[in-house]
């Protein structure tokens, strides 16, 4: 059963799922960073990771890990970068659950070192 939270949020109702477990499901970024780039989101309307149920937190990740499984055979990318925000302070805009998967290819950035570092610009190392 999926918890339809409020009338604001854009995963409730939760939009069709690439594929899914009994709490929580994974769908495609209507605005995707890269090729592939999907979203592993809590059925439960809850705002984020931190206040999922111990049991939530083991179901996105069991699906994090399927979800790249899958790109892999698909996609073939180069690597991942697999982001939480939480928080307004953390560029959280959506107050829904979920957890980032961007597969990442060669040459999708000029110099791609420091990765997640790169969320503050004049704190990444390259």
């Amino acid at each position: 059963m999926i918890d339809h939270g409020s009338a604001e949020c854009p995963f409730c109702p939760m939009p069709p799922p690439y594929f899914l477990n009994e709490l929580a499901a994974v769908i495609f970024d209507v605005n995707p960073v890269n090729r592939g780039h999907c979203l592993i989101v809590t059925k439960r309307h809850v705002a984020h990771f931190f206040d999922a149920s111990a049991e939530e937190r083991v179901a996105v990740f069991d699906l994090l890990d399927q979800a790249k499984h899958r790109l892999d055979e698909q996609l073939h990318p180069d690597g991942y970068n697999i982001g939480v925000n939480v928080g307004e302070a953390a560029g959280q805009t959506v107050r829904h659950l979920h957890v980032h998967l961007i597969p990442r290819y060669r040459g999708d950035i000029p110099d791609p070192r420091g990765g997640v570092r790169g969320v503050i610009p004049d704190k990444r190392h390259d």
